[in-house]
């Protein structure tokens, strides 16, 4: 599955803008600050999520517009849409078909990966970027998963708020409370464990490459079963009040990542290592999803190759050609991109314009 057509309207830096791409490389190259990682944010906005960025809604409508944005795309057997509206700048609509959908139903049309500048540092920071991430993975394979992890993040806040009010909490509400975070919490662990079990052994199964090879583990945040986390949430419920969060559940989990060859884990890795090692997840992820869904995943690559050597670039576009699907990039210049296959589609971005 690939975007054939891209529209923006009102978003960041673009009035009115529309791509076509093909369904191979779409490469996108401008000077720095140009609109090239926006093109990238608004196709992230094609998924579930807060899109690459993480950005609130507001600051993606244009600063000089009437507010509100929009994005559109046509796939081969449908038209996927979202944005806000000047009244609503922080409220998602989402159409399908034309047809009003909650936007986890956009998960069920597209599976959508990125590497971002800012994930360079994902090793270094709090669990909660890869717990993201690993959620990212599970969302391509399992499209389902985009509810669990919304309702399970709905009834952990308002159990933490009933503890935290005033006076003794209702029983039997925080029961209810407790009863839905564990249905979804044993869910999003479950699938998170398979997706990373998927990983490890496809990651295991891969011939040598260039690209660091890691294994990957899940810490904390472990579930045995709802009934069981259901009990533990009822027995932690005065320690959580003094906490003033949940201490049990897969929202305390953490992604483990290890560079096989160093026996060293992610986060003592040098920044090249760390970025090689995010690419090699994410390339075994797409054959994976490729596997098991019969489509790859739209990956958005934003100035991935300015930080590769010659050697490691031109590997990394043989191994994305040989594979198929869509892969937008990004980069400053043209020549950057010289080793991918002629049938790419290429942009140059300059002053709010697509040329």
């Amino acid at each position: 599955m690939s975007i054939e057509r891209l529209t923006l309207t009102d978003f960041r830096t673009y009035a009115d803008a529309v791509l076509a791409p093909g369904p191979e490389f779409v490469i996108l190259t401008g000077e720095n600050g140009a609109g090239k990682t926006n093109v990238l944010e608004a196709v992230s906005l094609l998924a579930p999520g807060r899109g690459l960025r993480r950005a609130a809604l507001s600051e993606m409508a244009r600063d000089t517009g009437p507010g509100g944005f929009a994005v559109a795309a046509r796939l081969g057997d449908g038209d996927l849409g979202t944005g806000t509206t000047p009244q609503a700048p922080e409220r998602r609509l989402v159409r399908i078909n034309g047809a009003a959908a909650a936007a986890t139903q956009l998960s069920e049309w597209l599976s959508i990966l990125w590497l971002t500048p800012a994930m360079d540092r994902l090793f270094l920071e709090g669990a909660g970027g890869r717990r993201r991430f690993v959620d990212r993975l599970v969302l391509a394979l399992n499209p389902g998963h985009a509810v669990h992890t919304a309702r399970y993040e709905a009834a952990m806040r308002a159990r933490n708020k009933l503890l935290g009010a005033e006076g003794r909490p209702d029983a039997a509400w925080l029961t209810a409370l407790e009863a839905q975070m564990a249905e979804h919490g044993a869910a999003i662990a479950e699938a998170r464990r398979d997706t990373v079990q998927a990983l490890c052994e496809r990651l295991a199964e891969a011939p040598p490459s260039i690209f660091a090879r890691p294994t990957l583990a899940l810490d904390g945040g472990n579930i045995d079963g709802a009934a069981a986390f259901a009990a533990d949430l009822a027995a932690s419920r005065a320690r959580d009040t003094g906490a003033g969060r949940a201490l049990v559940g897969p929202h305390r989990s953490d992604l483990v990542v290890t560079h096989v060859a160093k026996n060293q884990p992610a986060d003592r890795c040098s920044t090249g290592e760390q970025k090689a090692l995010l690419l090699s997840i994410v390339l075994a992820h797409s054959e994976l999803v490729a596997d098991r869904l019969g489509r790859r995943p739209v990956l958005l690559l934003d100035e991935v190759a300015a930080h590769l050597d010659p050697t490691r670039r031109q590997a990394l576009f043989d191994r994305l050609g040989a594979a198929g699907g869509q892969v937008w990039m990004t980069g400053t210049e043209d020549a950057l991109f010289d080793g991918v296959p002629p049938s790419s589609t290429r942009f140059r971005i300059a002053d709010g314009h697509i040329i």
